[in-house]
């Protein structure tokens, strides 16, 4: 298969609002050609919010996803690195501009080619259930490995919800989450460092973001799954490396989930990096960070990334 083709997006994401300073990127690639493992998704319609005032930065969201997809964002001078960001969006929508377009933009102006995921959502009715999300990352993470030339590395970067995503991507990539198509399917799914910005990493009540967990486990999951989807009980020595980013003042994501990501990773000695701000709230992105210390956290990300492969920024 062609895995540099280009297509136009026919879905939510066709065209940009007048907000938007920037044109989207015209080159769109599709997860699953053929439709999503097992179907589902039954009488969905995907949707694109605006949730910006006129006037300000583009700030869309998409629910109901039924067209899982990459937005590729390329370099003009590509370094060889590639990247895959899972937005957030508390599992009910996918937030594609503060935490997708505008850290993709980031990235490639630093020769990095940034692909932002469109992945589905566990409460819409997929055959996958919990896992259709974890499907579409894996697939995802495969189709930007199989584009990118070697030695360069592959990271995955999450926020919030798809803070969640990728903690799973990169602790449970030797799980099988659908049967394989093609010769993409037989590349590793596990990044080679992980990226976790104000991640949902627990589902314990205690610290969870309830309405990720929702839409996750639904109103009262077992105790079985709870265990099984709080990331930091996934944590092993073979997890790739990973960073970590938090604010103490997120009331809507509590900081200890970051907290107790770190502590696994450090107990299975995983290489482990953490910033810890006393301010930024939940979900600032790159816009929201501006005038506070959080402001640093891409480029933190993008100096602790290059030192793991071995090649300073």
């Amino acid at each position: 298969m062609d895995l540099h083709r280009r297509t136009l997006l026919a879905g939510a994401l066709a065209a940009a609002p007048a907000a938007a300073a920037v044109a989207d990127p015209a080159e769109v690639i599709p997860l699953w050609p053929r439709g999503a493992p097992g179907g589902g998704g039954a009488g969905l319609r995907q949707a694109m919010i605006e949730r910006a005032k006129p006037g300000q930065p583009a700030d869309r969201a998409v629910t109901g996803v039924t067209r899982p997809t990459l937005t590729v964002f390329r370099p003009e001078r590509p370094n060889g690195h590639a990247c895959l960001i899972a937005p957030g969006g508390a599992y009910i929508r996918v937030v594609v501009d503060k935490e997708g377009f505008e850290f993709a933009r980031f990235l490639a102006a630093r020769g990095i080619t940034a692909y932002v995921l469109l992945y589905r959502l566990p409460a819409d009715g997929w055959a996958g259930g919990r896992e259709a999300p974890l499907q579409d990352i894996q697939r995802a993470l495969r189709l930007v490995r199989a584009s990118t030339p070697t030695p360069g590395s592959v990271a995955a970067l999450g926020f919030s919800a798809g803070g969640h995503l990728t903690a799973q991507l990169a602790t449970r990539s030797a799980e099988a989450s659908y049967p394989p198509l093609d010769v993409v399917d037989r590349l590793p799914a596990a990044p080679d460092v992980a990226g976790l910005i104000y991640p949902v990493i627990s589902m314990r009540p205690e610290i969870a973001h309830m309405g990720s967990r929702r839409q996750l486990l639904g109103d009262a999951p077992a105790e079985a799954d709870v265990r099984a989807y709080s990331m930091e009980t996934r944590v092993r020595a073979e997890t790739p490396p990973t960073f970590l980013v938090h604010a103490a003042d997120d009331t809507s994501v509590p900081i200890e989930n970051s907290l107790a990501m770190h502590q696994a990773l450090r107990t299975s000695k995983v290489p482990t990096e953490a910033h810890f701000f006393e301010e930024g709230g939940h979900g600032f992105g790159l816009r929201g960070a501006a005038g506070k210390p959080a402001s640093a956290t891409p480029e933190l990300f993008h100096a602790w990334w290059m030192r793991q492969v071995g090649r300073e920024p």
